[in-house]
This record gives structure tokens, sequence and C-alpha cells, in this order.
């Protein structure tokens, strides 16, 4: 896949490759360089050091492991002339196999290294030779100590996802390691944010470094983006309802849905489970041979959700990943960063969704304001939505069956059935069947809709911002909850409820706090001491031409929907 460049080179023999790299990357399928490939690629070839951010999926990899392949030289004395440091196993395996690709022609002698894999395999490589190194760092300093790894004829070192390492810790690793190196060595620092624990490295190990940022390719005007941002204002305990709802209707090919800790991983999984989808846990509790399973699973398509934490879900580079869900809003805005940069990759769409919690709300203006990127806040499907999407996916599926399948062996039942009965009554029957067969949705229940509020919304703009949280099923601190006999099904919205509490009342649009609308009722949180006065004012008026009934919320039915 290719991104096309304003500016720079057009193809990759304007870069200046030798021959064997352009053949490779011609029988890969690629035409034109990235944009970070563009300014990474002549630095590079040039022995500069290199400060690049860069976003995961806009060909940073092959941005400094073409240029490494290009300076190789001709002949080694079997010691590595280029280490790479990745964070995890998982992306110490891509970036790898990604110089085995482009190296074909040339015959590169490439080694990962990392841990959970047998040590023995790796000092036999490194015994009979090695051109390129791309490890972990603590894996990398085993060997450095053990003397099998010998970094003194080292030419490029790079740290790819260098923020990612210091993350995990492996900021005193990376110091030793690079004492073990020339000074003389060319050093690439690539980063999808540049905190000042990255530039700190940068200032200590880069010398006059070229500095890039290059972030997503922005769709051109009037395309959608090929992320898909949307936030979900929902309250704890209907989160798994409404994680469950937005994947019926967004049925992904598959997804990760991020958690914050172990526990609510295996929370989760379980739940997701019980209620029917294939999910698999990841976290920083299990063993190699686990995640390896875990991981297997989920690219034979055997598991469709991969719910994990942040540690545990780095370096995954998973083909057939659409959507990204946060689970919980992250707390600082480079993770969410990381989350998302692991759909939309290689020119492909995709959609990352995120479930805030109402005191969650200014996390997402935060992420707004790092990414520069706009994150909507949407309404939670309702059951009305997930069953138009079923019937969409019933139509999509029978469409697909009525082209490719081979139906011949069951003319003979339609035949007899049309003997009896109108051939739509019987096509009806069959989709009913069909539909019924991808599960019912009868008993799903709504789930209220949280508004929190700012004064705007006297003037009927809807927007997160402001509003104060229900903790454990109780209003805030020196609030009550009204209840309100009309909701959604009546057209209700929180400027309706705003309006005629600040119209009739002598309460002001700033005292009012968190509206939660569900579909035949609604909760509105008010100071306890204008309450009642509230009620009395609300019993005279109309609310959508309709008369509601106004009261505390404890006097509510308790069969009234939760």
């Amino acid at each position: 896949m290719t991104l096309n460049t304003s500016d720079g080179a057009s193809s990759f023999a304007d870069l200046g490759l030798r021959p064997e790299l352009l053949r490779a990357l011609s029988d890969l399928g690629y035409e034109e360089p990235t944009p970070i490939q563009c300014e990474a690629i002549p630095p590079l070839l040039e022995g500069r050091d290199l400060l690049g951010q860069a976003a995961t999926g806009t060909g940073k990899t092959a941005a400094f492991a073409l240029p490494v392949l290009q300076r190789m030289p001709q002949t080694t004395d079997g010691e590595p002339v280029a280490l790479v440091l990745v964070p995890t196993r998982e992306l110490a395996i891509q970036v790898s196999e990604a110089f085995h690709r482009y190296g074909r022609n040339m015959g590169t002698r490439v080694l990962p290294i990392y841990g959970g894999a047998p040590i023995g395999r790796q000092l036999q490589a490194l015994k009979r030779g090695i051109d390129v190194v791309v490890a972990t760092p603590g894996r990398a300093l085993d060997h450095i100590s053990r003397e099998t790894l010998r970094l003194g004829g080292v030419q490029t070192v790079v740290l790819d996802e260098a923020d990612e390492m210091l993350d995990m810790g492996f900021a005193d690793d990376i110091e030793a390691i690079f004492q073990a190196t020339p000074d003389d060595r060319q050093t690439v620092l690539f980063s999808a944010t540049v905190p000042p624990r990255i530039a700190g490295i940068a200032r200590r190990h880069l010398h006059d470094p070229v500095r890039i940022e290059i972030g997503r390719e922005a769709a051109a005007r009037g395309e959608p983006p090929l992320v898909r941002q949307s936030a979900y204002v929902v309250a704890r305990a209907h989160k798994p309802a409404a994680l469950g709802r937005l994947l019926d209707v967004e049925a992904p090919a598959a997804a990760i849905v991020f958690c914050r800790t172990r526990e609510e991983v295996d929370r989760l999984s379980e739940t997701l489970n019980g209620r029917g989808y294939r999910a698999e846990g990841l976290h920083g509790g299990m063993d190699q041979e686990q995640r390896d399973r875990v991981m297997g699973r989920l690219r034979s398509g055997t598991a469709e959700l991969l719910v994990a934490t942040d540690v545990a879900a780095r370096g995954l580079d998973i083909e057939q990943l659409s959507h990204v869900v946060n689970y919980d809003v992250p707390s600082a805005p480079e993770s969410y960063v990381h989350r998302i940069g692991r759909v939309g990759r290689a020119g492909r769409e995709g959609v990352a969704l995120t479930l805030a919690e109402p005191r969650e709300h200014r996390m997402l203006k935060a992420i707004e304001r790092v990414t520069g990127q706009r994150i909507g806040v949407e309404r939670l499907p309702t059951v009305a939505d997930l069953r138009a999407r079923r019937l969409e996916l019933t139509r999509a599926a029978l469409e697909e069956s009525v082209l490719q399948d081979d139906l011949e062996p069951f003319r003979v039942v339609v035949e007899s059935l049309t003997d009896e009965f109108e051939i739509m009554e019987v096509a009806l029957a069959a989709v009913k069947l069909a539909h019924e067969s991808g599960g019912a949705v009868a008993d799903e229940e709504e789930i209220p809709e949280v508004v929190l509020r700012t004064g705007a919304d006297r003037q009927g703009r809807r927007e997160v911002a402001g509003g104060r949280e229900r903790r454990g099923g109780m209003p805030a601190r020196g609030m009550t909850r009204l209840f309100f006999g009309l909701g959604r099904a009546a057209g209700v919205r929180p400027q309706d409820l705003v309006g005629a509490i600040a119209g009739e009342s002598r309460m002001s649009g700033r005292d009012i706090g968190t509206i939660e609308i569900a579909d035949r009722f609604s909760l509105v949180e008010v100071p306890e001491d204008a309450a009642d006065e509230v009620i009395r004012a609300l019993r005279r008026s109309t609310i959508k031409g309709r008369k509601p009934t106004v009261r505390r919320e404890r006097d509510r039915p308790s069969r009234s929907p939760r």
C-alpha cells in the first residue's frame, strides 16, 4: 500500500536505493514511498542521526530498515552491523520479518532476540554470524552480559517505539546497551510521542539529529478519515451492556478492547463470552505460551475479540483488526495515540470507540488537544437501532448466499411448500428463521442516556461537559434526583428538561446536575433544597405537549426500567 506525497520523492528509485531493494519493494507491491520514508531515508542514507515522531502505521519500519540495508557492507566478520531495539516479542518478530522481506535479494542475515524463546537457537545463530539483530532490551542485555552479542562493529542503532520501552521500564537497559556500542555509531530514534524522557535520551545519545514529525495521512477533502473516532458517555453500571450493544451494531472483523487492569480483563472476557462473543483475555499475568495460544486463536479467526491491558497489547499487529475499543478513557493521551494506532493501517479504514464515564469527559478533551483530532460524542445505539442493524446483517448474509452458495439441494423444500403457501410467505418464514438464528433482541433493555451539560443546553446545544457522576446509584452531595415520566420515546431531549425547569422555577440551568434519559422516563439531578419547588412548578407545566409525572426518584416503582 502506498501513500501519495505532495513533494519529495515520487518513487523509491528517486531515493537512490540499490537495485536489490527496489526489486524486493516492487515484488511486494510498493510503488511510492510514504511521507515518513521520503523524509527519513535521505538523511539516514547520509549517515545522519534522526529523531522521528511517527504514529504506528505510517511506514516507519521501512523508513529505517531500507537505509540500514542500503548501507550494509559487502562483507562482514559475522558480528552485527545494525541493532534494532523494540519493546515486545511481537514487534521484534514483525520488524525482523520486514528486514527479511526487504533484504531477501541481498542475503541479509537477520535475527530476532526476545524473551520466552529458546536461547540455544539464538546462541547458535549468533555464533554462525548475523548482520542485523532485532531485540527486546532485556534479552539483548542478557546476551551482552554473556558476551554472546558483541556490538563493537555496530554502525547503526535504532530505537523503535522508544516511548513504549520507557513505559515498560527499560530505561536503564537501554543506557547499558548504548554503552556497549561504538561512540561513532548512527543512532535513530522513533517514537509515537516525544515526552521529556525521550527528549533526554535524544540529547544524550543523538548527535546533531534530523528531527521529523509525521502523523497519519490526512484524508483528502470530502473523504472520511481512515480512523473514525467516537465516544459514548455511559454510567459504569451499564458499560458491559453498552459494549455489547456497540459490538452488535459495529460487527467488527476483529477488535481489541482495552482495559486498565488484569482483573478487569478477566472479568470482562468472562462477561463477553457469557453474552455469546468469542473473546480472549491478554494481560501481563500470562506466560508466553498462553500469549501465543491467545494470539493464534485471534489470527485464525477462532476468537473475534481480544480484551487486553496496554502492556500486554504492546507491539501487536493484527492484520484483520478493524476496531479498537477503549473500555475506559486512557489516563494519558499518549496511551490513546498508541491504542488507535493499531487500526487504520496501510490505508485500511478503522474504528476507535471509547466508553467514557461522566467524570472522564475532561480527559476526552485533553486527548483532543494533544492529538489535534476531534472525538465525536455520540448517542448509544437504541434497541431499535440494534434491530435494524441485525436485519441489515441478515439481508447481507442472505444476499451472499444467493450469489455464492449452491442452493439447488433446497429447491425441493421450496417447491413442496409453494404448493400450499404463497412464495412470499415461504420467503418471509425463511428470512425469519435466518434472522432469529443470529440472536433475538426481544429481551434487550434500553440503556439510560447520560447527558453532562453546560449552560449552552438552554440554547438547545447538547455537549459533554462539566457534569457530576452518579456513584453507586447515589446523586452528588447536596443533590437529589427527580423522576420524570417522559423519556426518549416521547421525544424528550436534555434541553427540553432544562428549559422546563428553568422556565417554571427560580432555578437556573447552571444549577441542574446530571441528566439521564431512558426510553420511558428521565432522571434529573437538582439541588435538594429546591426539589419540592421544582416538583410543584412542573405539575402545572407541559413538556413536549404532555403533562409529566414528576416526583423524587425514591418514589419510582421498582419495576421501572433500570
